[in-house]
């Protein structure tokens, strides 16, 4: 049977007014379509749901047997309609955005700021990620835009760059390298390393150096899932790691911060799904791209920063 809304509809206010002509009226439409949307109904139906009369409408048995369950169907798909619209204005006026430690570091403020000022009814739920997780709950889609350092597997993950971060070095205050101004990346191949907590291989051979190895393992002591974690572990002496230039931010009892002269810089980034680009999504990414593009110092001072400064920045 090939039944529309529109027939349910139409049988139910003839079968309440039981005159084609209020019915019509009452539904703002011509009454000969009326007439025809019913005799399809019927048709489709193989059911006589009206006694015409040049005088009168009646219902016949089958049609008041009928008008019962179509009453009791309409009105459950107008709720379910109804709470489809809701949850629809529920999720538009939402924002899950996902982060690792340090966020988009005196960047994230701007862009929060910005993206709660052109949107000020929509709520940004945050939810910060481990190590374990790179893509800060993008591959898992349990956020809808996140601020991502890369590289990790990535498929289907669309970012847009805001700034590249120098890496360096921590170290224990009695380390035979603690004293030094700088590092190269040779000085750290053969330390104990501290890596991540993390099975992405992208990860992984980004922070222990693979490319510097010649296929030689990375000698990874101990795994961690935040930076905290790992400052802990490098101040009794387990082992050094690599990091980002913002980790002297948290200064610690024991450690050394050392410039890793010729490491790659690590790219911090907005990422977000291809196949959940939604309007907010777009606008998000928008905003990011505008602030870091009206805030030249503020992007040079991360990718160029004072290395002897510990002072939290503020915005952080």
């Amino acid at each position: 049977m090939e039944i529309h809304m529109r027939q349910l509809r139409y049988f139910v206010a003839v079968a309440e007014e039981l005159s084609f002509t209020r019915a019509a009226q009452r539904l703002h439409v011509a009454q000969q379509g009326l007439s025809a949307q019913i005799r399809q109904l019927e048709k489709a139906l193989d059911l006589v749901l009206f006694t015409r009369t040049t005088r009168s409408v009646e219902l016949t048995e089958a049609g008041a047997a009928l008008l019962e369950g179509v009453r009791s169907a309409l009105t459950t798909l107008e709720m379910a309609v109804e709470g489809a619209r809701v949850a629809q204005r529920r999720e538009s006026d939402r924002l899950v955005l996902g982060y690792l430690e340090g966020a988009a570091l005196t960047l994230t403020e701007p862009i929060l700021a910005a993206f709660r000022a052109q949107h000020p009814g929509v709520t940004v739920d945050m939810r910060q990620f481990t190590y374990g997780e790179p893509a800060a709950g993008l591959e898992s889609g349990t956020v809808d835009v996140a601020f991502v350092r890369l590289p990790f597997c990535a498929a289907g993950i669309r970012f847009e760059p805001l700034f590249a971060e120098p890496l360096v070095a921590l170290v224990p205050a009695a380390h035979r390298l603690a004293e030094l101004p700088e590092v190269r990346v040779r000085d750290l191949l053969d330390e104990p390393l501290l890596g991540a907590a993390t099975t992405d291989p992208e990860w992984n051979a980004f922070w222990e150096l693979h490319d510097h190895r010649d296929g030689r393992p990375a000698p990874v002591v101990s795994r961690s899932s935040s930076l905290l974690e790992e400052l802990h572990k490098v101040s009794v002496g387990v082992g050094v790691v690599l990091t980002v230039a913002s980790a002297r931010w948290m200064p610690f009892p024991r450690v050394r911060v050392l410039p890793v002269a010729d490491a790659p810089h690590n790219q911090v980034t907005v990422g977000w799904r291809v196949d959940h680009e939604t309007p907010l999504v777009r606008s998000f990414v928008d905003i990011a791209r505008r602030v870091r593009d009206a805030n030249p110092d503020l992007v040079a001072r991360l990718e160029q920063p004072d290395l002897d400064d510990c002072t939290l920045p503020q915005h952080l």
